[in-house]
Order: C-alpha cells, then structure tokens, then sequence
C-alpha cells in the first residue's frame, strides 16, 4: 500500500525569499547597527550617565520644596499673589486657576523670627537647586566640578531666575485671552527662556565652555520650554480638576508637582541635546568616524575622578 507524500502538502518557499525568523533577524541586526554610533545613542549614554530619571525627580522635588516656597515668601513680602503666575506658568483654564488658588491665602506678613528662618532654609535651598543644575552642565560640557568658588555664582543666578520669571509671566499676562493667545506666549517663553539659559550655562560653567559652544543647548532648551507650555495647556487643567475631585485641594500639589519634575526634564534634555548635536559639528570638522566620536564619548563617562581623568588619557 502506497503511503502518501508528506512533502507535497508542505507550502513550498519561494525561491529568494528568506523565512521570517531570518528577516526578522535581519531587520533588527540592520536597525541595530544604525543605531550604533548615531546620535540617538550618544544621546542616550548621556542621559544614562546623568543618572537622568533620578536626576529630574531630585530637581523637580527641590523645585517644589525649595524654590516654590521661596518665590512665595518672596511675593508675600511684595504683596503679589503667587497663584495667579503659578496658573499662568501652567496654563490653566478658570476652573482649575480657582483650585490652585484655594492653596494659597494672603494676608500681612511681617518679619519676625519664623519668617527669617524659613527665608534662611528656602533661600539655601534654591542654592542647592541652582547648584545641582551647574553640576548637570558641568558632567554635559565635561568641565571639573568648582565647589565653593563659585557660591558667588549662585547667589548671582537665583536673583536672575526670578527676574526671568517676572519677565516670562509680564509677557504671557496680557495675551492669555487673545485667541492666538497661545501661541504668542510660546514665542514669549522662547524668547526669553533661550537667552536665559544661555546665560545660565556661561555663568554658571565660568565661562569656561564659549558662547558658541553652548547656543545649541540654550536653543534646544527653549524649544523643550516652548514645547512643556503647549503640552501644559491641555493636560493640566483637566488634571488638577480631576485629582482635587479625587483627593480634596491637595490633588492639585500632585499636578504642580509633575509640572516641577517636567521642568527638571526640559532642563537636562536640552542641555543634552545641544551638546551631542555641537559635538556632532565637531566631529565632522575633524574627520572622526562615528566609531570614534561614541568612544570618546565613553571615554568621557562617569564621575570625573582623579582615576577617571587617568582613563580619559588612555582612550586619547
């Protein structure tokens, strides 16, 4: 008795055409070597070597503990409600701005002893805040950490800050209403936001890293700032009204909170983001390959510690 032939119901492959699995190798072993040497990937080992999740987590929780009450004592003194920029900065509708309000209440301040020290502890706080922020652009630009010379500094950019948040919350105020109101206060935010932080990035490294050099993370900042208040005016307000629904007024600190923590994001993004890009130009200007520009750029990783510096030499 004749058995049948299995093979003749197996579906036949066409000739020149590999198995999925195969292409599916292929097709990642492709991607991956695209993505070996890119800008992608350095941009990533910048962010890994920042420790970047924990690194935006720490600042937007110093923001909140420390610069928030800061700027608050700041506008008791000068008998400014500190709601009504806070609801501007986030972009929020009526409803949601009344929220935010319910968190704060005015009344006279006067200074007496409680008030000095609180001043005292928030003011070193901010310090703190600004000095975490020189460390980022100094790990970013590969630059030696400067500890307590440049106090001085920090103090310096503190009292900047505040003005560049008078500046952005006096051009953002009058076009709230308008119908490209939007719109126009993203322009204004990069417009003042970029120079700021190019300043910032100069002032802070002490001008060891040129005014050039740092253009493009100061651009790729305002851009990342631009971005946050567009992306603010739609996903805040519904937030903050949600979660003080769910959680009583203090629903709303959770929504400041998460604008806080996007703050610290934009920050180092753009600061990394314009230096990969510069140091893209300058590798092109020297003729290094891709191979060579990620090596270096490994080499560069890490803490910058006596033994560190030693293996920096060994890579060049």
């Amino acid at each position: 008795m004749a058995q049948p032939d299995h093979q003749e119901n197996q579906p036949a492959v066409g000739q020149g055409q590999a198995p999925l699995p195969a292409k599916r190798y292929r097709a990642l072993a492709a991607a991956q070597n695209r993505f070996e040497g890119s800008l992608a990937q350095r941009f990533m080992m910048e962010l890994k070597a920042l420790d970047f999740s924990s690194q935006i987590m720490l600042f937007g929780a110093g923001l909140l503990l420390s610069l928030l009450p800061f700027l608050i004592l700041l506008s008791a003194f000068a008998s400014r409600r500190i709601d009504n920029d806070i609801a501007l900065y986030l972009g929020l509708d009526r409803r949601a701005s009344e929220i935010v309000t319910h968190l704060f209440t005015t009344s006279p301040t006067s200074l007496n002893f409680a008030t000095a020290s609180s001043l005292v502890f928030v003011t070193a706080g901010t310090i703190a805040i600004a000095s975490s922020l020189q460390q980022v652009y100094e790990k970013v630009y590969r630059q030696d950490h400067r500890g307590m010379r440049g106090m001085f500094r920090l103090l310096i950019w503190v009292v900047a800050l505040c003005g560049a948040m008078v500046a952005v919350g006096a051009a953002g105020r009058p076009v709230r209403g308008l119908p490209a109101g939007v719109a126009l206060a993203v322009l204004a935010t990069f417009a003042i936001l970029t120079p700021f932080f190019w300043w910032s990035m100069h002032f802070l490294l002490a001008g060891r890293v040129s005014w050039w050099r740092l253009l493009p993370s100061a651009i790729a900042t305002g851009v990342f700032f631009a971005a946050l208040g567009v992306f603010s005016k739609f996903y805040f307000s519904p937030t903050i009204i949600h979660d003080s629904q769910t959680y009583g007024s203090i629903g709303a600190i959770f929504g400041i909170m998460t604008w806080f923590v996007a703050i610290g994001a934009v920050v180092v993004l753009g600061g990394v983001a314009g230096a990969v890009w510069e140091s893209r130009g300058n590798a092109r200007l020297s003729g290094a390959t891709p191979s060579v520009q990620l090596a270096q750029a490994a080499c560069h990783l890490g803490p910058r510690t006596r033994a560190h510096r030693f293996r920096m030499t060994a890579c060049w």
